[in-house]
C-alpha cells in the first residue's frame, strides 16, 4: 500500500489508541505517538509506531515541538484522560498556563476544543478520532440476543432524557437508573466509577424491605452536537464486567456515536451475563 503520510496520535488510556494505532498502519499512515505519560500504557512502545514521545498533559508547547519536529500536519486524539487527571498535579506550560486562563468553563469540551485550536493555529489538524474505526460505531438496534423490557425501556426513556438535559452542562454521559429513579450520574470520576459507585449504593439498601429494585439500566449517550474529535463515547468489555458487578441488566447508547472497542465481544460478554444492549 503506498504511503499516506505521517498520522499523530496523542494517546491516553486504554485499547482505543492502539486500535487507531494499527488502522491508521493498514491504511498506510506512518504514525507518530505522542504519548500522555500520566494515561498511556507502557505497551504503546512495542505497538509498531514509527516513534513514541512521551509527555506529561501539561507540556502543550512540547506536544506542539515533537509535532513538528516530526513534520506531522494531522493528528487523532485517542484513548481515555480522567478529567480529574486535567485539573489535579499536572504543572502546566506557559502555553497551557495561558490557555487555561482564558476558559470561561473548565469543562472538558471548552479545555480540549481550547488545544485543537492551538494545534489548528500551528498547523496541526485534530480530526475525528472515529474516522479510521466506522466498523466499531454502534449500529441502530439491539445488538444483543435479548431485547429490553418494558421496565428497561422505562428506565432507557426517562434515563435519556436526563441524560441529555445535563449533557449540556458537560456532566452526565452516563447514567444509571432503577425503575425510572436515578441512581448515579457520571461527573469528573468518569463511567467506571460511576458504575462502581451505583453498585455499591444498591447493595448498601435494605435488604428485602428495599422498595426499589436492583435490576439496574445504564444509559451513555453523546453530547449535544457531540466533538467526534475527543472525549467520544466508548464500550468496552470492563464496561459490562463492571454492569454486572453492580447488577446492570442494561445497556442503552448513542447509534453512530459510541465505540464498542472489543467489537462483537462485548455482545458476546452481554449475552453471557443476560445483559441487554440497545442502540437508538
Amino acid at each position: 500500500m503506498p504511503s499516506q503520510g505521517k498520522l499523530g496520535l496523542i494517546a491516553g488510556n486504554g485499547k482505543f489508541p492502539f486500535l487507531i494505532l494499527d488502522a491508521a498502519r493498514e491504511q498506510g499512515f506512518e504514525v507518530v505517538v505522542a504519548a500522555i505519560r500520566e494515561e498511556a500504557l507502557p505497551e504503546i512502545e512495542s505497538s509498531g509506531a514509527a516513534s513514541v514521545h512521551w509527555l506529561s498533559l501539561g507540556e502543550l508547547s512540547k506536544l506542539i515541538e515533537t509535532f513538528k519536529s516530526e513534520g506531522v500536519h494531522r493528528t487523532i486524539m485517542a484513548g481515555q484522560v480522567k478529567h480529574k487527571q486535567i485539573f489535579s498535579s499536572i504543572k502546566p506550560d506557559w502555553r497551557l498556563a495561558k490557555l487555561l486562563l482564558s476558559l470561561g468553563t473548565r469543562n472538558t469540551d471548552a479545555l480540549l476544543g481550547a488545544v485543537a485550536k492551538v494545534l489548528g493555529d500551528e498547523g496541526i489538524l485534530l480530526e475525528d478520532s472515529t474516522s479510521l474505526l466506522a466498523p466499531l460505531l454502534a449500529q441502530r438496534g439491539v445488538l444483543t440476543e435479548r431485547a429490553p423490557t418494558d421496565q428497561e425501556k422505562k428506565n432507557i426513556y426517562y434515563g435519556r432524557a436526563l441524560a441529555r438535559h445535563l449533557a449540556h452542562y458537560d456532566i452526565g454521559q452516563t447514567v444509571v437508573v432503577a425503575e425510572t429513579a436515578c441512581v448515579a450520574v457520571e461527573a469528573m470520576e468518569g463511567t467506571d466509577a460511576t458504575l462502581e459507585r451505583a453498585g455499591q449504593l444498591m447493595r448498601s439498601l435494605a435488604g428485602d424491605a428495599s422498595t426499589l429494585s436492583r435490576a439496574l439500566t445504564v444509559v451513555k449517550i453523546a453530547k449535544p452536537n457531540q466533538d467526534m474529535r475527543f472525549d467520544v463515547p466508548v464500550i468496552g468489555l470492563k464496561t459490562v464486567e463492571l454492569m454486572r458487578s453492580a447488577g446492570a441488566t442494561c445497556l442503552a447508547l448513542d447509534a453512530g456515536k459510541c465505540l464498542l472497542l472489543d467489537g462483537n465481544l462485548i455482545a458476546q460478554t452481554a449475552n453471557d451475563a443476560k445483559i441487554t444492549i440497545l442502540a437508538d
